[in-house]
């Protein structure tokens, strides 16, 4: 029987906990033929989460739990734990609910097809309106300027193949934008629509830092236009501050006891070079705080704790 890995990262998600694990358990009731295990991977949750979590594994050897030592973010956490699977396929699942586990036969379907990725797609959506709309606006700007095609309006929700899985270790990324990752691997992959429910227990987690963190990873990870932008619009402005320099010049020779050039266009230039030097120098700092994130190679994350499993933890790939 073919062993199915459910991997669902969790902060302060006790409300959820019980509903999505009872949720998973009807799902494969229905589906025999296969095994399954279902990992959490808890980054320090404040709240009664991994208490629950642990009551669950107590009385299902099904159910395992890895906690963080600390809160290691949104990005890493997850990654560490599809690499702790020992599925022949892997399931990201989210524990907020908003990704329903009733696809997942359906994600099974495509992989026995010889599918090696399956994505649930969410072209709509009953989250908030603005939130939305801000997403979908970055999944497509994103797919514009990268190198390679990234899926539109997929979150990591989807099923993957070992193979996939084994790749992922090799790449050895310490923060890896994971969406970027399987587009970069190249493989066809199938997608399952889906539309998003609304949240119904607890508090998301996403905030501001939270999305624009995931929105520089993914541009610094996958495009070089913002560097090669900032470079061509320093020509730019460079030529039409000579064009602007020579029209001043030619007038003064003109009207020279009538033309003045004035302190406003002097402070208003001033203000919008600054500007724009500021903006630029942030995009390139971008760049360099990904590059320093990935000289220093620090794990995913440090486990505290875990529950339920047998062989110790797979070590990521690293080069020698």
């Amino acid at each position: 029987m073919k062993l199915i890995s459910i991997v669902t990262p969790c902060y302060n998600e006790e409300d959820n906990i019980l509903p999505l694990t009872e949720r998973i358990r009807a799902v494969f009731a229905l589906l025999p033929q296969y095994r399954y295990e279902h990992i959490f991977i808890d980054n320090a949750s404040t709240d009664d989460s991994v208490a629950k979590i642990k009551a669950l594994a107590a009385t299902d050897p099904r159910v395992k739990l890895i906690v963080n030592s600390r809160n290691f973010g949104h990005i890493r956490s997850p990654i560490h734990a599809f690499l702790q699977a020992g599925g022949d396929a892997v399931i990201g699942l989210a524990s907020d609910l908003q990704d329903p586990p009733e696809l997942i036969p359906k994600f099974l379907e495509k992989w026995e097809e010889g599918v090696r990725i399956v994505l649930g797609v969410k072209p709509k959506s009953l989250e908030s309106r603005l939130m939305f709309i801000i997403r979908r606006a970055f999944y497509k700007t994103i797919a514009r300027i990268s190198e390679t095609r990234l899926v539109q309006n997929a979150t990591g929700f989807g099923l993957y193949d070992r193979s996939v899985i084994d790749i992922i270790r090799k790449m050895d990324d310490p923060y890896p934008y994971f969406r970027g990752m399987i587009s970069e691997i190249g493989f066809a992959h199938a997608e399952i629509p889906y539309e998003q429910p609304r949240r119904i227990r607890g508090i998301t987690k996403n905030n501001f830092y939270t999305l624009y963190d995931l929105a520089m990873l993914g541009i610094t990870t996958h495009s070089k236009v913002p560097l090669r932008l900032a470079t061509m619009t320093g020509f730019l402005l460079a030529f039409l501050n000579l064009l602007v320099a020579m029209g001043y010049g030619v007038a003064k020779l003109l009207w020279w006891d009538h033309f003045s050039l004035g302190v406003a266009p002097l402070i208003i230039g001033l203000f919008f070079f600054a500007s724009m030097q500021l903006f630029f120098i942030g995009i390139l700092g971008e760049y360099i705080g990904s590059i320093h994130t990935q000289v220093l190679k620090r794990p995913l994350v440090i486990e505290a704790e875990r529950v339920n499993f047998t062989n110790p933890p797979a070590r990521e790939h690293s080069k020698t």
